[in-house]
């Protein structure tokens, strides 16, 4: 497998690539990856001739320093299991972070629409011009026909889109849906560092908002949102951030409902030091 360092190097492989018309597909990740991340993989294949994977750790959406540091870096392991799905038509980026920031290591100011404003936003100051920074980056560098995005980070995916839209970047960004363990916990790289108490427990997340969906279709936001902070009151193991319902057009969380509206439930859950984040379809 052929793993790049550099953007030149990069960049100098791909564009000979597409002297012969390949398409070039991309996935984006922070490493430690897992069966999510290959499903993105796999979407990329089937619509590509190739698929370049980053694995970087980005400083700049991480408004903890201490997450930073327990991110796991995993470069070999994560080359083996991208081996399992192909060894010739996926390439690594594993950039320095003076390949990325030049040794400026800050974060572009972006406006979204008031996207970046709701949910992650309210809770995770300065992370999503770190996102739109990174993201913006890489895909000046690998210029992709597609770039593929899980619906677990459903805000981040409709912030890249808006980015993409902003600064005409010409890349299609591709949302996929969430992959999720046999127990219904959404495949998270920060599912290694739970303890096993707590990774018993997790799957109550996504029991949650597949509840949530029911009572939706018959009460209020309101109701709905009264009654899963009571679920999680009772819950030793597992604190609430927050649940919300949100138009998934703005974001914006939902006051009366409206037949003529897509809305979708989200939910962020402290187990332990650990932050887990899902969301769920609601109509």
């Amino acid at each position: 497998m052929k793993i790049f360092h550099n953007k030149t190097d990069l960049s100098s492989h791909l564009q000979s690539l597409r002297r012969s018309k390949a398409t070039i597909g991309f996935v984006p990740t922070m490493g430690a990856l897992h069966e999510g991340h290959l499903s993105l993989v796999n979407f990329g294949l089937s619509d590509n001739d190739f698929v370049v994977v980053s694995i970087f750790v980005n400083p700049t959406q991480f408004n903890n320093a201490e997450d930073l540091e327990k991110y796991p870096r995993t470069l070999d392991r994560d080359v083996k299991l991208l081996e399992t799905v192909s060894d010739s038509k996926i390439f690594v980026y594993n950039p320095s972070v003076e390949d990325i920031y030049d040794n400026n290591i800050t974060s572009e100011s972006f406006t979204f629409d008031g996207l970046e404003h709701e949910m992650e936003g309210a809770f995770r100051p300065g992370h999503f011009d770190g996102v739109g920074t990174i993201v913006k980056r890489l895909l000046e560098i690998v210029k992709p026909n597609k770039a593929y995005f899980g619906q677990k980070d459903f805000q981040q995916l409709q912030i890249v889109k808006k980015m993409v839209e902003l600064h005409k970047i010409p890349a299609e960004i591709i949302g996929c849906p969430i992959f999720r363990a046999a127990d219904g916990l959404a495949m998270s790289s920060r599912n290694e560092r739970l303890k096993p108490e707590y990774r018993v427990v997790a799957p109550f997340i996504y029991k949650t908002l597949k509840t949530a969906k029911t009572k939706f279709g018959t009460k209020s936001a309101k109701a709905v949102t009264e009654w899963v902070t009571k679920q999680f009151a009772n819950q030793e193991f597992l604190e609430l951030e927050y649940f919300l319902i949100a138009d998934v057009k703005t974001l914006k969380p939902v006051k009366r409902k409206s037949t003529k509206k897509v809305y979708r439930a989200f939910i962020a859950v402290y187990a332990d030091d650990i932050r887990l984040i899902d969301n769920i379809a609601l109509n």
